[in-house]
Order: C-alpha cells, then structure tokens, then sequence
C-alpha cells in the first residue's frame, strides 16, 4: 500500500481516528492517535514528533526530538477501538540527520534482511514463531521494603479442584497433562477461537490453535510463516489481539516464560529458513535431509547461542524456564524429531519448501525485531565461516547420564551469563550495521541496571522458607 491508497483506505473505512503504533527498544508497543483531519500523504514524508527520552532505552532529555514515520504497508483497521481508527506501525527517524534511528528494533529488523541481501546467500528469511502464553483470571503482585508477593488464579489451574465453585465441575487439566483434550478439560476453545478470527482480520494467516501443555490455561497459536520483518511486525500485532480478546472475556494474559511453579513454563519456538529467487536453500541430501548450508546455519546458530540467549531470553524470569533437567532446551544440541534438542530439525515433511530448523531456546517475553534479526545474523556467520556444527543428538538428552552430559554445552542459566556472553561475543551481530556498538551497550547497560540488579536486590518469599531460621 502506497501512502495514497493508505489515505484512500482511510476513507474508504469511515476512519476517525489515526494510530500511530512503534515499539520501544524493550519490545512494547507505544503510541499516539491523531485525528483524521491530521492525516495526509505528508504525514509519510514529514512525520510527527515526540519524546524520545520518556521511551526506555532511548534519548536523553537534552536530545529527546524524534520523529514517528508511518509504513504504509501495515495501514489496519484496529478491531478494538470503538470509533473507526486506522492503525499505522511506524520507524523512527532522527529530525536532525533524517536518518532511520539506531536503537528502533524495526530498523534493526530491516537492516538485517537488507544484509541478507547484500551476502548474496538469499533473499528472504523465512520465521515461524509458535508462542504460548497463559490465559488466568486473576493476577495480583506487590512488594514494599516488607513484603512482596504474588498470586494468580485460573479456573482451570489444578490446584482449584477443591475449591467451592457453587458448583465445581472439576474438568481441571493436571500438571503437564494440558495438551490437548477436548472440551470441557479445555475450557478455552471459543477464545482462542476468537482470538485466530480477528488475528485473521488484521492480515495474520492462522495455522492452529491449542491448549499447551501446562494446566491453568496454557495456550498457543500458531502463525503461518513470513519474512523477518513481516513476521516481526505480526508478532505486535498477535501480543495486542491476544491481550485485548482475553480482556473483553474478563481475562488476563501474560507471556511470561514461567509464572507457574511446578508446569512447564513457556517458549516461543521459532522455525527458520532462508530463500533465494523463490527457492528455498536449506533442502539437500545431508543429515534430516538438510543441506550444508542448513547445517552451518546451525553451526552459527549453537556457536553464538549463549550471546543469543540475551535477546531471545532477555528477561530474568526467562531462565525460571530454561532449567536444566525438565523439558526446556537447555543443552546446545541439534536433532531430527528430537524435542530435548536446543536446535531441532522438523520431520513432518519431505517436501524441500518445508525444510527449516526450530530454535527451542526462545521465548515470547522477547523483542521479536532483535530475537529473530540476531537468530539470522547468527546463523549467517556461520555459513559464512562454514561452521561445523558437530554430529547430532539423536538420543533422549534428559535420559543422558552425567558423563554423557559433561560434554555438551549448555545455555546459559542467568540473564546476567547471557549479557556477559553478548559482550563478549557480539562481533556477528555488527556486520553491515545491522546492530551497531551502541545498541548492543545500551541493551547490555539496561538489563544490567535495570532488570538484573533490581531482582538481585530484592529478597523472596522462598529464601525466608529455606532461610528464616538459621
């Protein structure tokens, strides 16, 4: 869509309102609406500002003007508002340079496809990320310099079997056993249901949707695969359905990677090939029926998967999760069909289109324009550099005994390992400017003060269990 036929669609829907979505270097989306009357053809040349020092990780207050400049390639009619509002995701620009800005993870995004390009490997990266979340009730957290707590509820959490519901029904899916029987164990097929069709009006093609494995309304829906960019944009747009479809139910949504103690936490798999002139490069006649490229993709991928970790795991709840012993995949290993595998090579099709690798390791509290922009850069490193990435691990890494484990690497175990390991391995991520020094400082700078060292401070219910009396 060109700015005129975004002007034109604007009033061809009746549009009152226009919204101007980006997302901040976190990875939440932030906006501000203009009335219609504001909205123009100029608005895609010119831009509107704002304060750039009140987004996180962004301008200091002394140089805190920037400029949003809708795409109008992503021109939506937003399902949620009640007045006719047209929804635009934008890029920051710089008003002094009128250069794209830095630190604005959809720049990032396309400079890495731009990369891509200019390698001459392929054209097109293809992501298909499955993220699962939680559908509660009811959520409540507080703390103070003398208290802190949290407490969620789910009509279908486990732990409600016993509680007077006037009447209690049961149909309660238990710990690890919520994927995926029918309704009513599966109380949440209407909204899901509901969730796909307006993730459907928005442009996004829907695969499936099913109750995951966790009790207390684990869910996941399944999004056909797209370009980086595309899918980058798309994943904004499913954390926004999602959150406001659950709202107008009476629920609450969270993408938190493990709020639930004792369940499997969750992950947002993300399936990976790359294609050139409409052919995709990752089939051959290798292991998995994968090519060489394939292989050293994943080479590249093991290699720098600790340095990954910080944009793939990026929260200090992520490695709740990522636990070595339980079902996450913690050790740096790929495999055919093998679930236990860090990297693992689907076999639900021959055909060469399908062929493409399945990072386990990420989770949906990411950023997805850094996520699967370093995914990419990693991966390319490591065709580039002809990366071996060792034989495969076919057999059940849980079932491995000590001496068998001791030899395969591992991610890591904290957001502060991971932010150490980018540090010191951030190289790949600087080819052709994708991520430049200062992101990759900034980033590192803010989870340090503001994530890591903030949960260190703070005591937790669970050492005045173990530790109270000693």
């Amino acid at each position: 869509m060109t700015p005129k036929e975004a002007v034109a669609f604007a009033k061809e829907k009746g549009t009152k309102m226009v919204d101007l979505k980006f997302t901040d270097f976190i990875g939440i989306w932030q906006h501000f609406t203009v009335p219609v009357s504001e909205f123009s053809e100029d608005l895609f040349d010119d831009g509107l500002g704002f304060d750039g020092s009140s987004i996180r990780g962004w301008k200091p207050i002394h140089a805190s003007d920037m400029l949003v400049v809708p795409d109008p390639s992503t021109a939506m009619m937003d399902p949620f508002n009640e007045v006719p509002t047209l929804s635009l995701i934008c890029n920051i620009i710089d008003p002094i340079t009128k250069e794209s800005y830095t630190r604005d993870p959809r720049n990032i995004a396309a400079k890495a496809e731009v990369y891509l390009k200019s390698t001459g490997i392929g054209d097109t990266a293809f992501i298909g990320p499955e993220p699962e979340f939680f559908i509660f009730d009811d959520i409540r957290y507080g703390e103070g310099p003398d208290n802190s707590f949290y407490a969620l509820d789910s009509a279908e959490g486990i732990w409600n079997t016993g509680r007077e519901e006037c009447p209690n029904l049961g149909y309660k899916p238990r710990h690890k056993e919520g994927y995926f029987p029918v309704p009513p164990t599966d109380s949440f097929q209407d909204l899901r249901t509901e969730m796909c069709l307006v993730m459907e009006q928005v442009g996004i093609a829907i695969e499936c949707q099913h109750h995951e494995v966790a009790t207390a309304g684990q869910a996941e829906i399944d999004m056909r695969f797209a370009p980086l960019l595309k899918m980058a944009d798309q994943l904004m747009w499913f954390k926004y359905v999602i959150k406001n479809v659950a709202k107008r139910w009476g629920k609450t949504v969270t993408f938190m990677p493990k709020p639930v103690f004792g369940d499997n936490g969750t992950g947002m798999h993300t399936h990976m090939s790359i294609w050139k002139d409409g052919k995709p490069l990752f089939a051959g006649d290798g292991y998995g029926g994968m090519s060489e490229l394939a292989m050293n993709f994943i080479g590249g991928i093991l290699k720098h998967a600790k340095a990954l970790n910080a944009f793939c795991n990026p929260s200090t709840n992520s490695y709740k999760r990522l636990v070595p012993g339980f079902e996450a995949p913690v050790n740096l290993a790929y495999s055919g069909r093998n679930r236990s595998a860090s990297l693992r090579i689907p076999m639900y099709s021959s055909s060469p289109k399908a062929k493409r690798i399945e990072a386990r390791f990420p989770d949906p509290s990411c950023n997805g324009y850094l996520a699967f922009s370093a995914l990419l850069m990693a991966g390319l490193d490591g065709i580039q550099n002809k990366l071996d990435p060792g034989a495969p691990l076919d057999k059940d890494i849980y079932g491995l005994s000590p001496e068998e484990l001791k030899d395969i690497p591992a991610a890591a175990s904290s957001l502060e390992e991971a932010l150490d390991a980018l540090e010191a391995d951030h190289e790949f991520l600087l080819k052709g400017d994708v991520f430049t020094q200062d992101v990759i400082d900034t980033w590192i700078e803010y989870k340090r003060k503001n994530e890591v060292a903030e949960v260190r401070l703070r005591p937790t219910p669970h050492e005045f269990f173990l530790y109270y009396d000693c």
